[in-house]
């Protein structure tokens, strides 16, 4: 995911180029953030941290990297704002502009007794400005990953499989909706920062899942977008230590992500959990995940990301499949569902009382379910019901579900597991088998 192709020419100039990129994944968010705060400009400071990196990609191959690029991105940045608002003799003609240029040309003055530096109250701003209730959650999506985590419109369209114009209007759109609500960069009142971190969870959640699962394209996971949503939450995390619930979120994020190497095979298929190879979980993931959800439980503050972080340790607790604790897991589903009701949630508790009571305990909750029409439509349904009818023994009936399933499905690598599916109960009508992912 680098910002810009790496020159070819020289192993030298790659290497540099390399460490450029680095700095931009690590910085931008910094980098962006102070801008903002100085300007008051969304649009000014992510052209202008673009135009450092930019010159940092001409320059650190010949001067070397500095000591702290932070601080040189930041201050080059801002540099490169004075330069952009100056050229820009139209809009500098507005006062606060002009005072926004003369308060840049203040601190510029000082880079020689203070280096540019920012502090994580301007991160946790910038989020939480991204995040914005003003916002719709689609375009809440798009500028946390271009504000935030640096992605370019280009990447964000491809991650979401819509066209670039499309996310560079969305774009456009909440940056203007930000300008013309004038919401001040700033934090919130404090009455106000619960609901606003909640809204960056909620974000940083839907950024995982596509990772995670992606909805459409020819891999399963997006393994960059998955890395992108946890670094977020480190980050949320780090800015608000004493909430449960970013704690609980972090949990989820780490321990799924444990899991990752050894969801799909070789070829790039799907290994469903039953049958994923437990020695490639990534032990010290699931260390970090088990000691965040301790830390955020010891709170006595129970949220749904606590909750599904708890099922997650479930998981990965169990030395083999046999070993996992369904009666564990169903009951915690079912107080997700209290305190969350949600009916991809009662999807998934169906799969536990499933794996927990027999498949026909799971059947009769999904006929209920089902009977609600609220999950019409999602291929994760009728490929549930497939699975259990296989694994109860009948065939002809997971046959038909497994049809459905396929109908529905539009990431290819799922396709191919229900594909797989589909063949086995049409032919040799073997019940084994993984059951779906809670």
């Amino acid at each position: 995911m680098a910002p810009f192709p790496a020159p070819a020419r020289h192993r030298l100039v790659v290497k540099m180029s390399d460490e450029v990129t680095a700095a931009y994944r690590a910085h931008w968010a910094r980098a962006v953030a102070v801008l903002c705060r100085w300007t008051g400009d969304v649009d000014l400071a992510e052209d202008a941290v673009q135009d450092a990196t930019e010159q940092a990609l001409r320059t650190w191959p010949r001067d070397g990297v500095p000591d702290h690029p932070d601080a040189w991105l930041i201050t080059t940045a801002r540099r490169r704002a004075i330069d952009r608002l100056r050229r820009d003799r139209r809009r500098a003609q507005r006062t606060e502009l002009l005072a926004r240029l003369e308060a840049l040309d203040r601190q510029a003055s000082l880079d020689h007794a203070q280096p540019a530096s920012g502090s994580d109250d301007d991160q946790l701003t910038l989020i939480l400005m991204c995040c914005h209730p003003a916002l719709g959650v689609d375009a809440q999506v798009a500028l946390t990953l271009r504000a935030v985590a640096g992605l370019a419109p280009a990447e964000i369209a491809r991650a979401f499989l819509v066209p670039e114009r499309t996310l560079q209007q969305r774009l456009v759109r909440a940056k203007r909706k930000i300008a013309i609500a004038a919401i001040p960069f700033r934090l919130p009142p404090d009455d106000q920062l619960p609901d606003r971190v909640g809204a960056v969870c909620a974000v940083v959640y839907l950024i995982f899942n596509e990772g995670y699962d992606a909805t459409r394209g020819d891999r399963l996971l997006r393994v960059d977008l998955a890395a992108e949503a946890i670094r977020l939450g480190r980050l949320l995390g780090e800015l608000v230590p004493d909430d449960p619930e970013v704690a609980g979120l972090l949990a989820l994020l780490v321990l799924h992500h444990a899991r990752a190497a050894a969801r799909v095979d070789p070829h790039g298929d799907l290994v469903p959990l039953e049958d994923q190879d437990r020695g490639r979980w990534d032990p010290a993931m699931i260390g970090e995940g088990l000691g965040l959800l301790d830390r955020a439980l010891r709170r006595r503050r129970p949220g749904p990301y606590q909750l599904q972080a708890a099922i997650a340790a479930q998981h990965a607790l169990a030395a083999r499949a046999a070993d996992t604790d369904w009666l564990q897991i169903a009951a915690l589903y079912a107080e997700l569902l209290r305190l969350r009701p949600s009916p991809t949630y009662e999807l998934n508790r169906a799969v536990a009382v499933a794996m927990a009571y027999g498949p026909d305990a799971g059947l009769g909750l999904l006929d209920r379910l089902e009977a609600t029409g609220a999950l019409a439509g999602y291929h994760l349904l009728p490929a549930t019901r497939a699975d259990l009818e296989r694994r109860a023994g009948r065939p002809t009936l997971a046959a038909t579900a497994y049809r459905q399933a396929l109908e529905l499905a539009t990431n290819q690598v799922e396709r191919r597991y229900l594909r797989r599916r589909l063949d086995q109960v049409t032919g040799d009508h073997d019940p084994s088998g993984g059951p779906p992912t809670p």
